[in-house]
């Protein structure tokens, strides 16, 4: 059958011992599924849900109950207060920026505890860019302390919290476009512990862009005040077309509901544009498909070490905390070529030739990959990168592993052109 996609036998072969290696390490993230999916079950039975919830609510979107209902599964699935779940947040940068924006006032002091953060964001706080929007622009002041081998500088994070005048300490889960590790629950409940013990007062917020349900815990469970995503990510379940979430604090999501909306309004209005049943199933699928996407990389990680690419992160048995797989290609034709490989090996535009270019918020030519029925959805399959050295493949998603599997495989053909 993999034959049909012009897949090598030598390819179909390794990839049959591939899957016998990684029957373990499957069973784990089996295993991880269950757990999540027990709390979201129990979560959707403790608040009744019904398909009145699913019902378009249009005009200011008063009293909108299947949305209120939502929000309170979102915090009662991420042992949280409260939540705020809502298309009109747009992508993950837009719920950090409103949350940020939300909490943030002139002369507050804001750290980021895990190095430079994703490009986009860099944007928001004002460290790179011209807009005149930004953080530092309307006064608040930005820090930032470097990781050491993977994992915070407890010391210095110690030091500066001792010294005060800090509002709000920013954790990025994941790695972004850079080469460090994505961050466990465990390294970021050491370190909120921490500065919890000095400062109770000072915001926690975590970033938890593409690490929901890839561990057991998320970081309002282990004492982050307040943690955002993207709908277009894990949650989303590759279900949900748009929107995206903030869950933590009740005092908290009020002032960050109020930037959304409008003072005095926060929470109350909003139409839900007819997307509450896709976000209603988008969490109900989310932990099968996250550990659909855990396998996908998984696979993807051990057959490209196979295939003599030593530069692959995390490596196939290491433990993983979100569902980004990182390949060092050494030059940027195998990065292109790697990168079509995925998008023949998609659903939607498998016919497209992706080719590097300019991207709003980056530095560097980019080449994407993503044949996916929502555009930009990185919970399906995808693939990307900044054209420059080392020429690393960002990739994530796999809506199945099956399809995951026959996209890898693709991809793998593309960059060695193997033929039968």
């Amino acid at each position: 059958m993999y034959k049909e996609f012009g897949i090598s036998e030598n390819i179909i072969n390794i990839a049959k011992e591939t899957e016998e290696e990684l029957k373990n390490i499957f069973k784990g993230y089996d295993e991880n599924c269950m757990k999540c999916s027990s709390k979201v079950l129990k979560a959707f039975q403790d608040n009744k849900v019904s398909t009145t919830d699913f019902n378009e609510i249009t005009g200011y979107g008063y009293y909108d109950g299947g949305r209120e209902k939502l929000e309170k599964i979102y915090a009662q699935i991420f042992g949280a207060e409260d939540a705020l779940v809502r298309p009109q947040i747009m992508s993950g940068t837009h719920a950090i920026a409103i949350t940020l924006f939300g909490l943030l006032k002139y002369g507050d002091t804001m750290i980021s505890i895990s190095g430079e953060p994703y490009d986009t964001l860099k944007s928001v706080i004002g460290i790179s860019g011209d807009s005149e929007n930004s953080l530092i622009k309307h006064g608040i002041k930005y820090e930032q302390i470097e990781l050491i081998n993977n994992d915070f500088d407890y010391d210095k994070i110690e030091q500066r919290v001792k010294l005060g005048n800090i509002k709000l300490i920013e954790i990025q889960r994941s790695r972004g476009y850079s080469q460090r590790k994505s961050l466990s629950i465990d390294k970021i409940e050491k370190v909120i512990t921490k500065i919890k013990n000095i400062n109770p007062n000072i915001i926690v917020m975590v970033d938890n862009c593409y690490g929901e349900f890839v561990e057991d815990k998320e970081p309002t469970e282990v004492g982050a005040d307040i943690f955002v995503s993207s709908l277009m990510k894990n949650l989303g379940a590759g279900i949900a077309t748009s929107g995206g979430y903030i869950v933590g604090r009740k005092d908290l999501i009020y002032f960050i509901a109020e930037r959304l909306t409008a003072p005095c309004i926060g929470k109350d209005l909003g139409a839900n544009f007819n997307q509450l049943l896709s976000y209603y199933k988008g969490i109900f699928m989310a932990p099968s498909v996250v550990a659909s996407v855990l396998k996908t990389m998984t696979f993807a990680s051990r057959m490209l070490e196979k295939f003599g690419f030593e530069g692959v992160s995390p490596k196939y048995d290491e433990k993983r905390t979100d569902i980004i797989q990182t390949i060092e290609l050494k030059s940027a034709d195998k990065l292109i070529k790697f990168c079509q490989g995925v998008q023949k090996g998609s659903p939607i535009e498998a016919y497209v030739i992706p080719i590097p270019d300019d991207m709003p918020g980056y530095q560097y030519k980019e080449i994407m990959a993503g044949g996916s029925f929502t555009p930009g959805a990185t919970i399906e399959l995808s693939c990307d990168g900044p054209v420059c050295e080392p020429y690393t493949a960002y990739m994530q998603g796999g809506l199945t592993y099956e399809y995951g599997k026959i996209g890898i495989m693709m991809a793998i053909q593309n960059m060695f052109q193997e033929n039968n």
